[in-house]
This record gives structure tokens, C-alpha cells and sequence, in this order.
């Protein structure tokens, strides 16, 4: 350290002074002897006293001699005593001439020393004034573990921080490139000793001079200011190294580069070429391109370049040459200057067929994604929409003018925002920001986007290696949809099947079952254990063979494991030794499995075996009445006829006189014969249809004659109870086809029913009119109606019904209505309602139709 040894620091800053070496070499001369006269004094001292030891030894063996030879009372302790006094007395005496003499001697030596350090304060003096001047600054290392020492300072406009640990940071202050050029000197001067002189540039762009010393025992860097001359040659210097450092950097990579590059002199001849020069050329090194003068452009693309550089200093033009026996494009570009030109090519052959490449690529991929049904965006690294598909426009409904004026991805986001056509978000501006991070990010984004028409989205932010991102729009609703409607579907089925009383079984091609319900191993007796997914159909045959009376399992294995191509399905039923019945059904499913359904069908077989007992009965029963009717009611028409006759012949004044009340029976055996007859005729009518023998006589029906006759026949019963009869037939046309005979007879029972339940004194009314159906005919009494319960049993045979009526019937009439109407081919209907009377309705169609069925 300077502050250690000074004479030395003043040496390292100002090149030492003869004066002060001297000195120091004196110094160090004299030093030793300095040193040598203490000692010797010691040893002086312990000589004094180790003798006069032995001389008061010596001493005390002679007194001791003395006082033996005259017998004096002397004692050894005294004879010591003695001794001892005499040597310290004497060894104190030695001992203060020697100090009194050293003491001198060292008087003269301090006046020599302090004229001495009043030089060494000088000297350190000088060497501090010229080490803190304010032009310098010099760092110390003293060794290698102590930290460094500053001396003296820079100007303030170096911008050299004035702390220890700033400064030594190079790099906060100097620039980067000077920075590590000092740091690589300063580490090569303390570890081998290299001296090195640099040029440095702050960040305030002041230069400084640097210099690196190493002496045996320290380190020194010195950092010098310099006065402006210096600094310009400073700053010319540093710019050499910058632009010699930057020559060699471009000089190796256009020697590096596969594009030719060339040099011209101002006189066109070429001065420096590249490898990838002399290779076009076919020149076996760039110095052989300079001997031989070889070019690598023809003389035209010479002459059109030496022509542009005339009015303009840059040529750029793609140019056309010969490499290797094949014409390739280059893209050229030349820079003239007064001191010469430079230039260089780059190969378009393959970037052209690149190109055209891409393009035809871009075309198909473009072609691709207009045929696809999920939406696709592409933006640039700008987040500028450069492309997008149909289905894309399609998706959010946007004017395809808006799209082509490629939007970015966020004014987009708005459009799609204040449409409505996306949901509103809590945090809008944070919700995009996220979302536009996919412009920043590596890997691909998933979003899910529900939107408030109902549909949702799975949109994919691709990022792009170039920049960009690929957004792809998929509408998953549909699917959704149908997973959630299939998982349902699954749950519903799984549910109905675990709860059906059927039972129901699913195997596979391989014979195993995959699927099975509860009822299936109940109705069979089977454990569940039995029944689990990947059981063997045989092993289940076994079992249920053993409880089957006429077991159908055999052809359950062959229709589970057969190879019929043709796959049919099967039904049948079979019995288990308990009474069980069951039916099953195969069903070969699509998939290649087979679903076999058991439905217990006991209470049904045994109500089905009752019932056809009963309906065997039964059918016997109506034969056995159908014959008795018809027997009867041909036994009977024949005695009806004589009654009749013969009625009529007694009635007659040829007969012979007949007393009043024998004419009121005779009235009343001939209207019950009548009546009788009616019903006979009825039964026969109604047999004769049910055996689908009747046939229509088919002709034309004059309407106002057949009305006028059916009115004639019910006259006497109208008059007997004072009900008027009104007839409408204004609007009904003048005939229509039919059977003339069956018509009447409706009419007629009709009214009749109407006489029946008409009150007195009330009115009856036929209307008829075509209707756009037919030819419809209604009667219409005031009587008291009938209830809902009737309706449905009104037209059933042999069920007379008082209901206000004056006369039970047969219960036909209506019957006979309904048969005969139907016969034609049309329908009956009634109105009715309490206190409102009855109406029926006779539809009778225009041309009569379905006449054979009818009478089935």
C-alpha cells in the first residue's frame, strides 16, 4: 500500500527520485546495527555478571581460608552473604557505565531517525499531490485477498462514480464494449501479469486511458483524463477499433454467406469477392475469381447496372444468369460510391417455386375450410382478420364488407358485443384482455362460450409460429344436446328396465350377456350371481331347462350364437313346472346382439282360456236365441195373418150386425195385430241384416211422396193425442236414389218415436234439406229428452225405454233406424238435452255407398 512502504508509491507515480533511494538504501545499511547494540549490552551485562559471581566465590573461599587460619568465628551463610553483596554491587556498577554509554549512542541515532521521517513526510507529501490529482485515479491491489485501494479522482463530466464499489463496476459507467474489453486486461493483469494500455468510452461519451502495471508486490490500474486533443485522438481511436471490429464482423459474415457478394474498385474491376462468389463462377478460391477477373453477371446486366448507377447509387432489379449449366433468377443489388461499388445476389429460383407453392397451398387450404361446417378465423400478427370461411360468416351473421376490410381481433369482439350476439360479460375489458392473450401465448387456448341464442361454443386460440392466431369456432350444441339427452336416454332406461315386470335379456355375438333387469332372473328363478355381464348363455340354458316344462332355450342359443344370415326374429311362449306361462320374443339387434323379452302372461292365458269358455257360450247362446227368433218369427207371421184376415172379414157389414162393443174388440185385436205384425216384420228386418242378405232396391225416391206416406201411417196415432205434424221440405230437392220401402219405414218409426214421447197438444216436426253430405231428414219432439246415460245404449235392441213415454215398445225402432240408414251408406245422430226435446238426424248420402259392408 502507498501508505505502507511511500518511498515505493512515490516510485510508481512519479518514476522515483535518486534522493529518496539513497536514503532508503542507507536506511536499510544501518538498520542491523541499530539492532546489534542491545544485544550486545545483554551480553556485556550477563559476562559482568556471571564474573563477578565467580569473583565473589572466589572471595568467600578466601575469607572462609582467613577467618580457618585464625580461628575467627566465621560461618558458611555469612561467607554467601557476603559474596552475594559484593557480585550485585559490582554487577550494578558494570550495569550503569554500559546504560550511560548506550544511552548516548542512542541520542545520536534519534536525531538521525527524526531527520530521516522529516524527509519521509516530504516525500509522502509530494507522492500524495501527485497522486490526488484531479486528471487520475489509480486502483491498488497490495495482494490478492485484500480488497483494492482508490487514489485520486476524475472530473465530474467522466461520470466516474466516485465510490469504491461503483467504480470498480465497470459496466455502470463505461460502455458495454469498453467494459468488457477492461475487464478481460484487468483479470489478464492480476492473474499472468499482462500489461495492457486501452482507450475507454464512458456513458457520457468521455474518453479515458487506461493502463495496467504489475510490480512484485502490488497491482495498479491507472485511469487518466485527457486533455480535448487527447480525447479526440481518443475518440479517433476508438472509432478505428469500432469500425476495424465492425469491418472484420461484416467482412465474416458476407464471407459466410451462400449469396454472392462482391467488391468493385472505382474503375470496375472486381477487389473482393466471397466463397459463394467463386463457387457460382466455378472458381476454385475468391483470390483465383480476382486473377482470372471471372464475372458472375453477363456483360448487359453489367452495362444496365453501370447505366443506373449513372443517374441513381443503387441498383436493384432481379437479373437472370447461368449456374451450372441451369438459368436461375437472382434478385441484385448494387451500391456505387466514388471510391467503387459493392453488391450482392440472392437466388429467387426457389423462393419463386416457394411461392407459387404456398400460394397454391394457401388456395386449397382456403377451399378446404369454405367446405367445412365449423367456423375458422385467421389473424395476423397484428390481430388483423386475413382470412375466414363461410361457415365463420355464417356463425355470427356479419356483412362479409366488414370482413374484408380485415378488422382487428378486439373491434371485432365489440361488433360481436353490442349485436348481442355474445354474452355480456362481468369484466368486458378483462375478459379480452384474457382472451387476446392467446396473441402472447405458446400453447393453444380452450374457451367455452355460451352464447344467448341458446348455442354453445368450444372455441380454440392456435397460436401461429410466425405470429397470429387460428381461431376455430366449433358449435357444439347439438351435441351436447344429445349427450345430455343421451345420458338421460341411458338413466331412463337403465330405471325402466331395473322396474319393468318384463324381463328382458341383451347377449352378444360371442353368446355372453351384457345386459339383464331384476325380472329376468325372478321370473326364471336364477340367482344374480348367475346373471352378471360376461355369463355364458349356456350356463344360463343349463339352469333353465331344469325349470321349463317344454324348455325354448335350445333355439334361444342358436339364435344368439347362430350365423342365420337372414336373422329372424321369434315369438312364442312356453311353460315352467310352477303353472308359470310366459311369452317371449327374440329380437336381433342391429349390432349383432340378441334382446330376448319374457312377459309373464299366467292371469292373462287363464283369463283368455275363461274367456273363450264364456265367448264359446255365449256364441252358442245368441245362436241358439237367433234361431229361436227366427223360428218364432216365422211361426208366428203366418197365425198374424189370419188373425188379421179374418178381423178385417168381421169388421165387414157382409158378416153380419156386431153390437158396439164387439166392434171396439174387434179395433183392438186388429191394431194389436198390427202392432204385433210390426214387430215380427222388424225382427225378420233386423235378422235378414245380420245375416247380410238384405238388399236395397235401389231406385229413385220421390221425397214428397214418401214424407206424405210415412205421415199417413202415424196420422191416427197424431190425432188420437191432438200433436200437430209440420213439414219442411223446402230446401230438400225433389228425389234422391235409394231403396223407397226401407226410407218409409224410417220415417215412420220415427215419428212413431216422436208420438210416443211428444207431450199433448205439442207439435212434431219433420224437415228435410240437402246438405252438402246428402240428403238429411230430422224429427223433432218437445218431449223431456234423454239423459247422457241413454245416448250410448239408444240404439241397442230389445231395450224398451219408458222415459216419459205413453207405450212401452219392443225397444226396435231406432235399431231398425240405425241398420237401415247405415245400409245406404249413411249415419244417425241425436240431439237431445232435458226440457229441450229430441231431435234425430238421417244422413242420407247423394249416391248410396258401401251397401254390401253396411249390411255385414
Amino acid at each position: 500500500m502507498p501508505g505502507e512502504n511511500p518511498l515505493r508509491a512515490g516510485q510508481a507515480v512519479s518514476g522515483g527520485h535518486r534522493d529518496s533511494n539513497g536514503r532508503a538504501l542507507a536506511a536499510k545499511g544501518r538498520r542491523p546495527g541499530l539492532l546489534a547494540r542491545p544485544i550486545a549490552c545483554a551480553l556485556l551485562a550477563a559476562t559482568s555478571l556471571f564474573g563477578l559471581l565467580r569473583a565473589d566465590l572466589a572471595l568467600a573461599d578466601a575469607a572462609a581460608d582467613v577467618a580457618g587460619s585464625a580461628n575467627l568465628p566465621v560461618g558458611a551463610v555469612d561467607v554467601m552473604q557476603m559474596a552475594v553483596f559484593v557480585g550485585v554491587m559490582g554487577a550494578a556498577l558494570l550495569s550503569a557505565i554500559v546504560l550511560i554509554r548506550e544511552r548516548a549512542r542512542i541520542s545520536s541515532d534519534n536525531v538521525e531517525l527524526r531527520a530521516r521521517v522529516a524527509d519521509l513526510n516530504a516525500t509522502l507529501q509530494r507522492s500524495d499531490s501527485l497522486l490526488n490529482l484531479r486528471d487520475q485515479r489509480i486502483v491498488v491491489w497490495a495482494s490478492e485477498r485484500q480488497k483494492p485501494e482508490i487514489v485520486g479522482s476524475l472530473p465530474a463530466d467522466v461520470g466516474a462514480p466516485e465510490d469504491r464499489a461503483a467504480f470498480l463496476a465497470f459496466g455502470r459507467w463505461m460502455t458495454p464494449r469498453s467494459a468488457a474489453a477492461l475487464d478481460r486486461a484487468v483479470a489478464a493483469l492480476r492473474e499472468k501479469g499482462t500489461q495492457f494500455d486501452l482507450a475507454v468510452e464512458t456513458h457520457t461519451a468521455a474518453p479515458l486511458e487506461v493502463q495496467g502495471r504489475k510490480t512484485p508486490s502490488h497491482t495498479l490500474v491507472r485511469f487518466v483524463s485527457q486533455s480535448e486533443t487527447q480525447r479526440e485522438q481518443v475518440r479517433l481511436k476508438l472509432e478505428n477499433q469500432r469500425l476495424a471490429a465492425d469491418c472484420d464482423n461484416m467482412i465474416g459474415l458476407v464471407g459466410a454467406l451462400k449469396m454472392p457478394f462482391w467488391l468493385r474498385s472505382a474503375d470496375g474491376r472486381l477487389r473482393w469477392v466471397n466463397r459463394a462468389y467463386a463457387e457460382a463462377v466455378e472458381a476454385a478460391t475468391p483470390e483465383a475469381v480476382l486473377r482470372e477477373s471471372k464475372e458472375f453477371l453477363g456483360t448487359s446486366a453489367r452495362e444496365a447496372i453501370a447505366q443506373q448507377h449513372a443517374a441513381h447509387p443503387v441498383f436493384e432489379q432481379t437479373l437472370s444468369t447461368v449456374i451450372g449449366g441451369d438459368r436461375k433468377m437472382f434478385a441484385v443489388t448494387d451500391f456505387a460510391s466514388q471510391e467503387g461499388s459493392a453488391g450482392i445476389a440472392v437466388d429467387m429460383s426457389g423462393i419463386e417455386v416457394i411461392r407459387e407453392e404456398y400460394e397454391r397451398a394457401v388456395r386449397s387450404h382456403a377451399d378446404t375450410l369454405d367446405q367445412l361446417n365449423t367456423a375458422v378465423a385467421i389473424f395476423d400478427e397484428h390481430e388483423k382478420l386475413r382470412f375466414f370461411n363461410q361457415a365463420f360468416q355464417k356463425l355470427w351473421d356479419l356483412e362479409v364488407a366488414f370482413l374484408d376490410s380485415a378488422p382487428d381481433n378486439a373491434l371485432l369482439l365489440d361488433r360481436l358485443r353490442s349485436g348481442g350476439k355474445i354474452a355480456e360479460q362481468p369484466e368486458w375489458r378483462r375478459w379480452k384482455e384474457n382472451l387476446l392473450g392467446a396473441y402472447r401465448a405458446v400453447e393453444p387456448q380452450e374457451h367455452w362460450w355460451h352464447l344467448p341464442d341458446g348455442r354453445t361454443l368450444r372455441v380454440i386460440a392456435n397460436p401461429q409460429p410466425k405470429g397470429g392466431v387460428t381461431w376455430v369456432f366449433e358449435n357444439l350444441t347439438e351435441r351436447i344436446n344429445l349427450e345430455s339427452r343421451y345420458n338421460a336416454a341411458v338413466r331412463v332406461q337403465g330405471e325402466t328396465l331395473d322396474n319393468l315386470t318384463e324381463g328382458v335379456a341383451v347377449f352378444g355375438p360371442d353368446g355372453r350377456i351384457r345386459l339383464s333387469n331384476p325380472a329376468f332372473f325372478s321370473l326364471w328363478g336364477l340367482s344374480p350371481e348367475l346373471v352378471r355381464a360376461n355369463t355364458h348363455i349356456s350356463v344360463i340354458r343349463a339352469q333353465c331347462d331344469t325349470v321349463a316344462k317344454d324348455s325354448p332355450w335350445a333355439n334361444f342359443v342358436a339364435a344368439v350364437t347362430g350365423f342365420d344370415e337372414e336373422r329372424r326374429d321369434g315369438r312364442g311362449q312356453t311353460e315352467l313346472s310352477n303353472g308359470t306361462v310366459l311369452r317371449y320374443a327374440v329380437i336381433h339387434l342391429p349390432n349383432g346382439q340378441v334382446m330376448i323379452t319374457f312377459v309373464d302372461v299366467t292371469d292373462s292365458v287363464n283369463v283368455e282360456r275363461a274367456l273363450k269358455d264364456k265367448n264359446e257360450a255365449l256364441q252358442r247362446a245368441d245362436q241358439l236365441k237367433n234361431d229361436f227368433v227366427q223360428h218364432v218369427s216365422y211361426e208366428l207371421r203366418s197365425p198374424l195373418t189370419n188373425i188379421i184376415g179374418f178381423t178385417e172379414l168381421l169388421s165387414l157389414p157382409t158378416t153380419g150386425a156386431l153390437t158396439q162393443r164387439q166392434r171396439e174388440y174387434l179395433e183392438h185385436i186388429g191394431s194389436s195385430s198390427s202392432v204385433l205384425l210390426t214387430i215380427v216384420n222388424d225382427i225378420l228386418d233386423l235378422a235378414t241384416v245380420d245375416a247380410g242378405i238384405m238388399e236395397l232396391e235401389l231406385a229413385e225416391v220421390r221425397i214428397d211422396q214418401t214424407i206424405a206416406a210415412a205421415a199417413e201411417l202415424v196420422a191416427d196415432r197424431l190425432d188420437e193425442h191432438r200433436i200437430r205434424l209440420t213439414i219442411d221440405a223446402a230446401q230438400a230437392p225433389k228425389s234422391f236414389h235409394g231403396d223407397e220401402t226401407r226410407i218409409r219405414q224410417i220415417l215412420y218409426n220415427l215419428l212413431s218415436n216422436a208420438a210416443n214421447y211428444a207431450p199433448e197438444g205439442s207439435t212434431v216436426a219433420l224437415t228435410c234439406r240437402q246438405t252438402a253430405q246428402g240428403v238429411e231428414f230430422a224429427v223433432h219432439d218437445d218431449g223431456p229428452g234423454m239423459p247422457p246415460e241413454i245416448l250410448d245404449t239408444v240404439f241397442r235392441r230389445f231395450e224398451p225405454r219408458v222415459n216419459g213415454g205413453r207405450r212401452r215398445g219392443a225397444g226396435l225402432g231406432l235399431s231398425v233406424v240405425k241398420s237401415f240408414v247405415e245400409l245406404h251408406g249413411g249415419s244417425v245422430r241425436i240431439e237431445t238435452g232435458r226440457d229441450r226435446g229430441t231431435t234425430v238426424i238421417c244422413l242420407f248420402p247423394n249416391t248410396p255407398t258401401g251397401v254390401r259392408q253396411a249390411a255385414e
